[in-house]
């Protein structure tokens, strides 16, 4: 049936006789082979084939049956199981039952001993080990059997076999990469049985959390370097925008066991010795007391069983931090808006648009403990404050007080300027209410942005908080002035790196002093002209903050207001961490060599955040500086923060990995996501420091680096045919390293502003891993062919059925379908050039397409099935919690016609990956060079 099969041509389109004996045989027919049969009347004319050929990029495409038989490129081929049979990832809610976990009765009346149990973990070589996914299976099973502290340690690899090398041919004639291999969990991290002091199933860290390059760890530093992998941890300590949508166990005792020596925290991993009095630290082996209250829970007031404590179960918690983890009492949560007024702030409607969302969204701010406070300052050539009085003051209106003097600026009054959000709400909606109407009818042009950038920290600095930058001009006069350096000219060559610098070094040197002070800086960016969005953006880098560009923005446009409007909405609800630290501990041997991310590296293992947000992922990598002889390796971050309640907490978080001294092991333990966000920050590194040339270069060179050292060190060789060997775990990476290399950020073009550019680099270097991954490689759907269940809510969970997701060649794309192509940040509908008018109308209302607004727009509500079902593909596609990570991103909508507006087109063509868009190389090119380097 063809909902069984939706990527299927209806074989009727090559035979109009056929077609016709089918519409009298099959009565209704489903109404996307109507849209493909009217497809071949409407456009095809007779001769389905000659319409192929007009298409020109359009190749004939072979069946579904044709393509799984033959494992073609572009056709999902049997996926390699990677030795395990499908299960969830670690850390699961439902892995326990899968993997044999059974929760003991830890904590009897006699004392707190965990019941000995034998390792059941056999030996390498034994009889009873199993081959294949039969062997791994019965390793997980084993992994949960035992409560007893960890066994003493062994030679790497020699408890247990690892994720087992599966060698695929990655070439077009042998299981090349389907985009269906990105969702693929990572190899998943085999530990000797009973490695953790309970059998919970949630003891290692979830992958939402952290995710190593390498889930089986070379023993020494000579492995790991020969292997020519990178070792790098990919850290997002938080996978929601509220605790309330995250549920992690939170310890409010206060009583927090570490080790004397590495401070670590005491985690699922330690053992206990000495009848259970004392606990062996699993960082650096020394042995420590078990605090006398960890059987006390004080806020209770009564005697708790030990084995249920959070710290023991969860590889992720938080402790509430007892007095001596503060230097000061907690902060409050301070926002300083700083808008711009000039005529270009003014006349877009900035200024209104962000005062009437600030005003709607005064309820969603974090206030639980009502210290929150509030502070407006505006900018145009002068600096202006509002003193905002108490609510039932004698005087209920706010004051404009105005600074003229830039060089040296100064605060008009020491209060009113910062006030307590639940005391002054009134006035404040008062003040936000009548904001627009104080500038409405300005012409100054000049913004010193520098200037008020610095009258904010001056304000906000002895408490510390954030200042929140909305500014649609360059700032031209003041601290930090800066001038139209952009030259089209120089675009696409040698010299546009240095564009992507910073041209004074005010933003850097005034980013670290805000850092000192515990102040972070968010930036706005919404100027239709140059605004240096290289050197503003090294405000939010260094103090732990975000780039949020909106080019060309207008709130006129429906689309443009309701996006901004929407993420700022969210923006300002989304709980922070406050005066926060990060730190990684490592087991002997190792230790953390560099990181990546926005923050300050305060020393060098310590990153400093004013303010930690909820939607940035962080690159730390790892060095081996001794053998490690443990069988498996602890590696634990902590977060050392304020809430926005005012609580003093650590969240920590916990991984383990086996060690090895195989390369196959190493290698089949490979995380290709995870790698690509590692070689994402280096790229981006590589860019700022040496030009975009260099980086593409070397993203390209480690890809040829990689399967060179594959066939050399593992006996890869060639293939017959020609072929192109690389682990299954690993198939996806050449195309993640050409989409990389092909990102607006790092492509080769002379029509990329650098502002654009900037901008993307940006997100390559804190988007959370899920969405990284799709904004490196797009996802693209098949609308009018979709199964019947696509769209619709599934039956047992409620979510909406996805369509399958296309490889990104136009090879995928007929000239009468519709697709939605979707990096994250931009979505694109594809309207071919043939498509049908009952299609056009089901989905848009109107039967002629030359009637439909190209570009940036919105899907019509219809009272129509297919009007329905593209509506919830295209906003589900939107929902960036179902990847499991936490963004206010609403990506804006373009619709993109095959004989349309052609910039429009071309801008869409270069999320296909996989073509020749933009004078770029194939998917199919790239693997052709890549064969010949590693052949020869």
């Amino acid at each position: 049936m063809a909902s069984q099969q939706p990527y299927q041509t209806d074989p009727a389109l090559n035979d109009p006789s056929q077609s016709q004996n089918a519409s009298a045989a099959g009565g209704a027919k489903k109404k996307r082979d109507r849209y493909a049969g009217q497809a071949y009347e409407f456009g095809a004319g007779g001769n389905a084939a000659g319409a192929g050929a007009a298409a020109g990029q359009y190749s004939a495409q072979p069946t579904a049956q044709q393509q799984q038989a033959a494992g073609g490129y572009g056709y999902p081929a049997q996926q390699p199981s990677y030795g395990i049979p499908a299960q969830p990832a670690y850390g699961d809610a439902n892995a326990a039952s899968q993997s044999g976990y059974q929760q003991p009765a830890y904590g009897g009346q006699g004392g707190y001993d965990p019941p000995q149990q034998s390792n059941l973990a056999p030996a390498q070589g034994a009889s009873s080990m199993l081959q294949g996914v039969q062997g791994v299976t019965q390793q997980f099973a084993q992994m949960g059997m035992g409560g007893q502290p960890a066994q003493p340690a062994q030679p790497p690899g020699a408890q247990l076999r690892l994720n087992p090398l599966q060698p695929v041919d990655i070439s077009l004639q042998g299981q090349p990469f389907h985009v269906t291999d990105l969702d693929q969990p990572p190899p998943p991290i085999i530990l000797p049985a009973n490695s953790s002091v309970t059998p919970s199933p949630h003891a290692n860290v979830s992958p939402k959390y952290i995710r190593s390059t390498l889930n089986a760890m070379p023993a020494t530093a000579s492995l790991l370097k020969k292997s020519k992998l990178p070792f790098a941890l990919v850290i997002q300590p938080y996978a929601a925008l509220h605790d309330a949508e995250d549920n992690i166990p939170v310890q409010y005792d206060s009583v927090i066991s570490r080790c004397r020596r590495c401070r670590t925290y005491i985690n699922p991993f330690a053992s206990f010795l000495d009848h259970s009095h004392r606990w062996r630290c699993n960082m650096c082996n020394l042995t420590n007391d078990v605090p006398q209250p960890f059987d006390w829970d004080s806020v209770k007031q009564q005697a708790v069983d030990r084995w249920q404590r959070p710290e023991l179960n969860y590889a992720v918690c938080e402790f509430v931090a007892p007095q001596e983890y503060m230097v000061r009492p907690p902060q409050p949560l301070i926002y300083l808006f700083l808008f711009d007024v000039s005529y270009a702030g003014v006349t877009s409607g900035l200024l209104a648009t962000a005062a009437r969302c600030i005003l709607e969204s005064l309820d969603r701010l974090p206030n639980t403990d009502r210290r929150t406070r509030l502070g407006f300052m505006a900018v145009d050539s002068s600096l202006h404050y509002f003193s905002v009085p108490r609510d039932g003051s004698d005087s209920n209106e706010a004051k404009m007080l105005v600074v003229s003097d830039l060089d040296e600026p100064f605060l008009p009054t020491p209060e009113d300027l910062l006030v307590n959000l639940s005391e002054c709400r009134a006035n404040i909606e008062s003040f936000l209410s009548k904001l627009q109407g104080m500038f409405a009818n300005t012409t100054v042009n000049s913004s010193a942005m520098g200037s008020a950038l610095r009258a904010g920290h001056t304000l906000v600095g002895p408490y510390g908080g954030k200042i929140v930058v909305l500014s649609a001009s360059l700032p031209n006069v003041g601290h930090g002035k800066l001038e139209m350096r952009e030259d089209k000219k120089i675009l696409g060559t040698a010299r546009e790196g240095s564009l992507l610098q910073t041209q004074n070094g005010f933003f850097k040197s005034f980013a670290i002093e805000c850092s000192k002070s515990q102040v972070s800086i968010d930036m706005f960016l919404f100027s239709a002209q140059y605004q240096d969005v290289a050197s503003l953006s090294h405000l939010p880098r260094y103090t732990g903050g975000q780039t949020y560009f909106y080019p060309a923005w207008n709130a006129a446009r429906t689309e443009d207001a309701v996006k901004f409007a929407t993420e700022f909405s969210d923006y300002l609800s989304t709980e922070i961490g406050l005066e926060a630290v990060l730190r990684v501990r490592t087991t002997t041997g190792l230790r953390p060599s560099a990181f990546y991310g926005n923050f300050f590296n305060r020393s060098s293992d310590l990153c400093a955040f004013s303010a930690m947000p909820r939607d940035q992922a962080y690159v730390v990598e790892m060095a081996i500086d001794e053998t490690v002889t443990k069988s498996f390796a602890c590696l634990q971050v902590g977060v050392l923060h304020t809430t926005c309640n005012g609580e003093r907490r650590i969240r920590v978080l916990t991984l383990s990995i086996p060690v090895t001294q195989n390369m196959s092991d190493v290698y089949a333990s490979a995380d290709q996501n995870a790698i690509a966000a590692y070689y994402s920050h280096k790229a981006v590194e590589r860019a700022l420091s040496s030009g975009l040339d260099a980086a593409r270069d070397a993203v390209q060179a480690k890809m040829i680096e990689l399967l060179q050292t594959y066939k050399k060190e593992l006996g890869g060789g060639n293939l017959g045919g020609g072929g192109l060997q690389f682990p299954a775990n690993l198939r996806a990476l050449p195309m993640l390293f050409l989409g990389l290399m092909k990102n607006i950020g790092l492509r080769k073009s002379a029509q990329i502003p650098s502002d654009l550019r900037s901008a993307a680099l940006c997100l390559l270097s804190t988007l959370p891993l899920p969405l990284l991954i799709q904004y490196i490689y797009p996802r693209m759907y098949s609308l009018h062919d979709m199964p019947d269940d696509a769209g619709l809510p599934h039956p047992e969970t409620g979510a909406i059925v996805m369509p399958q997701p296309l490889n990104l060649t136009s090879g995928n794309i007929v000239p009468y379908g519709l697709y939605l192509i979707d990096d994250g940040q931009t979505q694109f509908i594809w309207l071919g050039r043939d498509a049908v008018p009952a299609l056009i109308n089901d989905v848009f209302g109107t039967e002629d397409k030359n009637q439909l607004k190209q570009g940036k727009t919105s899907l019509p509500v219809l009272d129509s099935d297919m009007n329905e079902r593209v509506r919830a593909v295209v906003e589900k596609s939107r929902d960036h919690k179902s990847l499991g990570c936490a963004s206010i991103t609403l990506p804006p909508l373009y619709l993109i016609r095959e004989d349309g507006e052609p910039s429009l087109r071309l801008w869409a063509q270069t999320m296909l990956i996989e073509d020749r868009a933009d004078q770029g190389v194939s998917g199919a090119m790239f693997l052709g060079m890549l064969r010949e380097k590693v052949v020869s």
